[in-house]
């Protein structure tokens, strides 16, 4: 596995605080605002970044990410291009985990040894796809942890105990809990109920679990933060986007929008122990 996701997860334990994993739509609304915004959130305070791969019919995204997905496919994004982007990210940071996230459709076409291949050159740390359950492990699961690449999975409320271990089985990196049922953008769980989540996910893993769905402000941040190895933002983040494009604003102007989210979301984090 690619020694930089350790590493993130080692830096943030040893600091005594929960990681932030900060994502945002590849190519939204263009690529070079994509790049901008990408390029600055090591610095704002992510520590992993997801990349979403845009995909015409992303079932488990609420209408934010969605609407990036539409934005970024709009202006001609392509997985070539999401390649692309993370390749000239890693020119700039060779630190920092970055995991591609989104449906398998554009991977299968895309073709799974060719993209395995580009993926791991591009600068690539790992994969979650979220319409591939661990029955289909051999199609994109193996091969990708044969070569090296974190496969994160998902874990829900109603992933219970003898699911579990299956759900666990080939997955590295790190646990991605999403803490309520639904799609993406909805409103956050009871921190009880999450806190209680993670107790049970450690029992059957050493992996760090982080919690997402639901996260969108410094408070949310902590209170995650405070059970959690890591906290999971995205719809807060791309709805900064899309202000930014009703505004008519530059890229940097965009960029500056997500960063500052991204800074408050990070105080929040490190404050919650």
């Amino acid at each position: 596995m690619t020694q930089r996701m350790d590493d993130a997860f080692a830096a943030t334990r040893a600091e005594n605080r929960p990681a932030l994993v900060t994502f945002v739509m590849a190519g939204d609304p263009n690529f070079d605002t994509a790049k901008e915004i990408v390029l600055g959130l090591p610095d704002a305070g992510a520590d992993v970044i997801e990349l979403g791969m845009p995909f015409s019919d992303p079932m488990a995204d609420g209408p934010a990410i969605q609407a990036a997905g539409q934005r970024a496919l709009k202006a001609g994004q392509d997985m070539k291009k999401t390649l692309e982007l993370v390749r000239q990210f890693r020119a700039q940071n060779s630190g920092t985990p970055i995991v591609l996230m989104g449906y398998y459709n554009p991977i299968h076409i895309y073709g799974v040894d060719q993209f395995l291949s580009d993926a791991l050159e591009a600068g690539v740390d790992g994969l979650i796809v979220v319409d591939l359950p661990p029955e289909e492990d051999e199609e994109l699961c193996l091969p990708a942890l044969n070569k090296g690449l974190n496969f994160i999975r998902l874990a829900t409320p109603t992933t219970d105990d003898k699911r579990l271990p299956q759900v666990l089985a080939n997955t590295s990196g790190f646990v991605y809990y999403v803490s309520m049922t639904g799609i993406t953008g909805s409103a956050l769980s009871n921190p009880t109920n999450i806190s209680a989540a993670v107790e049970r996910l450690n029992k059957h893993t050493d992996l760090p679990i982080c919690v997402g769905f639901g996260i969108k402000t410094a408070d949310d941040a902590k209170r995650i933060g405070a059970n959690a190895d890591g906290v999971v933002v995205g719809s807060v983040l791309v709805s900064a986007v899309e202000d930014g494009v009703a505004a008519n604003e530059q890229p940097s102007q965009i960029a500056a929008r997500v960063h500052k989210i991204v800074r408050d979301l990070a105080e929040g984090a490190r404050s919650s122990r």
